[in-house]
């Protein structure tokens, strides 16, 4: 804080300093605003007495004092906030991986609580719980007309304990019940695995180990694949992954990019504005890429896609992004509080402001819903008998001799490495097309940087946008 106040002193008299005939005008006009601020003060002043006073019953000076900061901020917009000596721990937790809670991403729309992202492996995401669901009432208790903060202290509780939650859900008919167990939330921030020749890299958040841990999961992928030779790309998994740190999203976006532009922020002051530019280094070492996103894609999240996207370093596949365009810097003021502030709004390479709009997909790939059990068996077949499919099923049919068995072998593994896909496609559609996506550029021998300009994305400027808090 004390960098920016010194910044505005020196520019202040130095405008003082250029322009003295028009002293007089701007000091009376400061001195106007001065007295107007010093007016609404004397207003707050007064209510704060008047409620200690006359409040049918007693008020904690301390937490009406932190109530009243905090409408401050939230009225600026839904990212902006006072953090209590509470608050504040949590926040410095959940950036360094381990906290308590149920394992959502949650803001507010139209005074109700929706859900932005459950986490990876988390209670609420074992439980059934979907980005862009509305949390309506907690243990019956109705969550209407109160504020985010006291929605999620609502849903606090000791590890080990239960919660019911109401939900209401787009596309079913009638909101329905969720019961989950508290329990402390470890963050697993990068998950790998490998699916045919592809290498699966999911990451669940931007917190201060995200980058780090990305490059050894990423290392021992490879490894595991038999080298880089051995993998046909990468896929990007960054579905329901609500954001985080933005260095983080500048080096998890570098470490993909060789050059060019990452991401700039604008805030209110021109000289304040940063750009981050990529350094040479591709840990991809230039294979395929494609990017998974979703509506509980957010921040740094679709910073990341945003800046590959551009630089058609990836294809984008999946569901528009949930459209957080906005920076916010959390300022300490006092040893054991502070406030997070809306300070610039950021842009991707091409100059992108995605905020309220999101990013849209390269490719559309909608989730189909999860089946029920009666809908599942309701597919399968009424026998199991085995019916003629092919040439190789007729009774007597010719033995294809004219292949080596090393041939046949190759075809055979080929076979059951189509068959894990499409298998894959039941589990999880949009993964299963993002490896489909790899093996067909393998396949062409695709150069990702020979894009013409009328493909790449639009610059589609500003507007407002949705808050969020994790519980």
């Amino acid at each position: 804080m004390k960098h920016y106040l010194l910044a505005g002193a020196v520019g202040t008299l130095a405008g003082i300093a250029v322009t003295t005939q028009f002293a007089g005008p701007i000091v009376a006009q400061e001195s106007g605003k001065n007295a107007s601020v010093y007016e609404q003060l004397d207003l707050f002043g007064n209510v704060f007495e008047r409620v200690r006073s006359d409040y049918v019953e007693q008020v904690d000076d301390k937490k009406l004092i932190e109530a009243a900061i905090n409408g401050m901020l939230t009225s600026l917009d839904p990212h902006s906030s006072f953090l209590s000596a509470k608050d504040y721990e949590d926040m410095q937790t959940q950036t360094r991986g381990s906290f308590g809670g149920l394992g959502i991403e949650v803001g507010q729309e139209d005074g109700l609580v929706k859900v932005i992202s459950p986490i990876d492996d988390t209670p609420a995401a074992e439980a059934g719980v979907q980005a862009g669901d509305f949390i309506t009432h907690v243990n019956g208790e109705s969550l209407m007309g109160l504020g985010l903060d006291e929605a999620v202290e609502k849903m606090r509780g000791p590890v080990g304990s239960e919660i019911k939650v109401t939900i209401l859900r787009e596309g079913e008919k009638e909101p329905f019940d969720l019961t989950i167990v508290r329990d402390t939330i470890k963050l697993t921030v990068v998950k790998t695995r490998i699916e045919g020749h592809a290498v699966v890299l999911r990451v669940t958040t931007f917190n201060d180990e995200t980058m780090d841990t990305l490059k050894s999961e990423m290392a021992k992928a490879i490894k595991d694949a038999g080298g880089i030779d051995k993998v046909t790309g990468f896929v990007l998994d960054l579905r329901n992954n609500p954001g985080g740190l933005l260095n983080q999203a500048i080096e998890v976006s570098d470490a993909f990019l060789d050059r060019g532009e990452i991401v700039s922020t604008r805030g209110r002051k021109p000289e304040e504005s940063e750009r981050w530019n990529a350094k040479t280094g591709d840990l991809a070492q230039g294979k395929p890429m494609v990017v998974l996103i979703n509506g509980g894609s957010a921040s740094a999240s679709e910073i990341v896609t945003g800046a590959l996207q551009d630089h058609r370093r990836a294809i984008v596949v999946g569901t528009k992004s949930f459209g957080k365009g906005s920076v916010q810097t959390v300022m300490q003021v006092t040893p054991d509080s502070a406030i997070r502030l809306t300070t610039a709004r950021y842009y991707t390479p091409s100059g992108r402001s995605i905020q309220s709009l999101g990013i849209q997909p390269d490719i559309i790939v909608e989730q189909p819903p999860v089946k029920l059990a009666d809908e599942e068996n309701a597919d399968k077949p009424r026998t199991e008998s085995k019916f003629l499919s092919s040439e190789a099923d007729l009774r007597g049919a010719l033995n294809n001799d004219s292949i080596s068995d090393e041939e046949r072998k190759q075809i055979e593994t080929e076979a059951k490495e189509v068959e894990a896909t499409a298998k894959l496609r039941e589990e999880d559609y949009q993964l299963a097309y993002a490896v489909d996506i790899l093996k067909g550029l393998v396949a062409m021998d695709y150069n990702a940087r020979e894009v013409s300009d009328a493909a790449k994305p639009a610059n589609t400027g500003e507007a407002s946008g949705q808050g969020a808090k994790t519980e």
